[in-house]
């Protein structure tokens, strides 16, 4: 039987623990025994029947403890999600590093044990994301958009570009214009079937480049009147936060995930966003620096709330002055604010109910708003 001890600090003699080495096409499953010694090996399709008789497999050999997966939130979604509708409770293990595989080689097997060693000696290790809730269905949306504002700033950048070295009629026409009324503009430009000169292919080319700013803008809008509800539902009280926007908002969410009692204290969550700082000493040189890693993109969401409040919010301003008349250069002062938002904002993602949210359908009126 499969046993869910994910949590427990040791293996007992009598369990096994799995670990996952997860591809595209094929899972490579390995199991070892309480002392990392190595039991059995095989590989699995990534098809729901190939989940399923990757779980047989394993009961076969025991009690499984702790099972390590690799890619937990990429190639092993579907695997994570597997296995935890089956009551085990999966560790996220990290790839081997570059000395290890350059010492024991490359191979689906050696990966395998390898997760498996990992999640026995590392009873601690992260919890993945569930990825079966309403923020999973944020995340996805939020891809969609994202990659739509990418376009449009692509696009406009492209049909200003094509003015700066057009034929000077339409340059002197277009170029004083803002965005909004430049595009409206090339878009009422004749467009030519078959031009055959310089002036008449670029205003054929402005015109499509126009158009495409306005589906991606379509788009755009049509992805924050589905994002609006789904986010509602979730953090309410997170939207009522000067300067925690519904950007700032979807992206925190999507990094916590569903399940934030993966964040097991506030410095976990202030690592989690690269705003914590980590010991940089060597000899009698005694510092400090800041971590750079964790979610960029969650930085970057709080780095937005701060700049808001420094233009809006009287406290933060009056803290601003008084940290930089004691010193403090300006970044410093903003990564102190970072600090007191990631401080503030972690008490509320911990607390929202995210496994019992309403669906958005569920909330009544709130949610129709545009």
């Amino acid at each position: 039987m499969l046993s869910m001890t994910a949590t427990s600090t040791t293996v007992e003699p009598d369990h096994m623990v799995l670990g996952v080495d997860t591809h595209r096409d094929t899972h490579h499953a390995a199991v070892v025994d309480h002392l990392g010694r190595e039991v059995a090996d095989a590989e699995f399709a990534t098809t729901p029947d190939g989940y399923r008789r990757l779980v047989d497999w394993a009961r076969g050999y025991g009690v499984i403890a702790r099972p390590g997966v690799e890619g937990t939130h990429s190639y092993g979604t579907a695997l994570t999600r597997h296995l935890r509708n089956a009551g085990v409770g999966v560790v996220e293990v990290d790839r081997p590093d570059r000395r290890t595989r350059r010492a024991r080689g490359k191979s689906d097997p050696v990966d395998a044990y390898a997760a498996a060693r990992t999640a026995l000696s590392r009873p601690h290790a992260p919890k993945p994301k569930n990825a079966d809730g309403l923020v999973e269905a944020t995340r996805v949306i939020r891809i969609t958009r994202r990659s739509a504002v990418k376009a449009r700033t692509q696009t406009i950048n492209q049909l200003k570009s094509l003015l700066v070295t057009g034929p000077a009629e339409l340059r002197e026409q277009l170029r004083d214009l803002k965005t909004p009324v430049l595009v409206k503009a090339c878009t009422a430009l004749e467009v030519t079937p078959r031009p055959t000169e310089p002036t008449e292919a670029t205003a054929t080319a402005l015109h499509r480049l126009a158009l495409r700013y306005q589906q991606l803008t379509t788009e755009i809008r049509t992805a924050d009147r589905e994002l609006r509800p789904l986010i509602t539902a979730v953090a309410p009280a997170m939207l009522d936060r000067l300067g925690v926007a519904l950007e700032v908002t979807g992206q925190l969410l999507t990094t916590i995930g569903d399940n934030p009692d993966r964040l097991r204290s506030e410095a976990t969550f202030a690592h989690l966003r690269g705003i914590a700082p980590i010991p940089a000493s060597s000899g009698r040189t005694h510092r400090h620096r800041l971590n750079r890693g964790g979610d960029r993109a969650a930085n970057n969401a709080i780095y937005t709330v701060v700049l808001t409040r420094l233009r809006l919010d009287d406290r933060t301003r009056a803290y601003y002055r008084r940290r930089t008349a004691e010193g403090l250069s300006k970044r410093e002062t903003i990564r102190c604010l970072q600090r007191y938002v990631a401080r503030e904002l972690y008490h509320l993602l911990i607390s929202l109910p995210l496994s019992s949210a309403p669906l958005p359908h569920q909330r009544g009126a709130r949610t129709a708003q545009p």
